[in-house]
Parts: structure tokens; C-alpha cells; sequence
């Protein structure tokens, strides 16, 4: 059955799986080669290719749209956030430094949460603090931090 199927539609197809692939796998790699595979089977279109060809060039097509776009391509798939940690220090050195609370705190509640250099943080303190108010980080905990006013 599958003899009577033209190669170039089977490379298009293994394409797309192959894309389709890349929603349940990490890494922003399979994309590549499933493009690879459908420009092969686009290839092979208009010029009649033996198996050997299409093997090395679907191999050069994956490499040269890997090396070529990944990067380019992996900009769009970063999460975009209101302030980074430009500095690089490790969390536990900010004690000291600036958050907003993003949930409202109660004390020994579990629910409060701040925003932290574009993260958001469960966070525990003292006395209650409403949302939107500017805290003081005193200390980390595990992944709370506990904050003041």
C-alpha cells in the first residue's frame, strides 16, 4: 500500500509529524529537522531524486535551518517579563531589596505572592499587605520569601 504513495508527499508528511513532535518534546530542535523533511519532499517536486540524495539532503536542509534560525526563532518562544535580574546574583543575596505584592498577604496564609524580577514568589509576612504595595525582601525561605512593608 505504502508503494503507491509518491516519496515526496511521505517527506511532507514525516515533516509535519515530525513539527508537530516539537509540542510535546522540549528543546526547539524537531521543528528544524521536520522542515528539513519538508523541503525535501518540496525538492523532490520538481527534481527526481534517488534515496541517497534525499538522505544527505534532508540532512543538510535540518543542519543549515538549525544553525541558520534557531536562535533567530527562539526569541519568540521566551516568556516576556516587567523586570528582570540583570545583576545575576543568586536570590538569597536580594534580601533587602524591592518587590510588589502581586496576591494579597496574610499572615501564615499560604496565598500571598510578590513579583520579583519578573517572577512570582509565595510570600509570607508579619501583617497584612494588599496588593499592588511595594515590600522589602528580609529573607528567603525554600521558594517564600518573607517580605515587610
Amino acid at each position: 500500500m505504502l508503494e503507491n504513495i509518491p516519496p515526496q508527499y511521505v517527506w511532507i508528511v514525516v515533516g509535519v509529524v515530525i513539527m508537530s513532535m516539537e509540542l510535546f518534546l522540549p528543546g526547539f530542535i524537531l521543528c528544524f529537522f521536520g522542515l528539513g523533511a519538508v523541503l525535501t519532499g518540496l525538492l523532490m517536486v520538481f527534481f527526481p531524486l534517488g534515496v541517497n540524495t534525499q538522505l544527505v539532503l534532508f540532512a543538510i536542509l535540518s543542519i543549515l535551518s538549525l544553525v541558520s534560525f534557531r536562535r533567530y526563532a527562539q526569541g519568540y518562544f521566551l516568556g516576556r517579563v516587567s523586570n528582570k535580574n540583570v545583576s545575576g546574583a543568586p536570590m538569597e543575596v536580594h534580601t533587602g531589596e524591592t518587590a510588589i505584592v502581586s496576591e494579597d498577604i496574610i499572615p501564615n496564609s499560604p496565598k500571598g505572592k510578590v513579583e520579583f524580577y519578573g517572577t512570582f514568589w509565595n510570600a509570607d509576612a508579619e501583617v497584612e499587605i494588599k496588593k499592588g504595595t511595594k515590600v522589602t525582601i528580609v529573607e528567603r525561605h525554600d521558594l517564600t520569601l518573607k517580605v515587610k512593608p
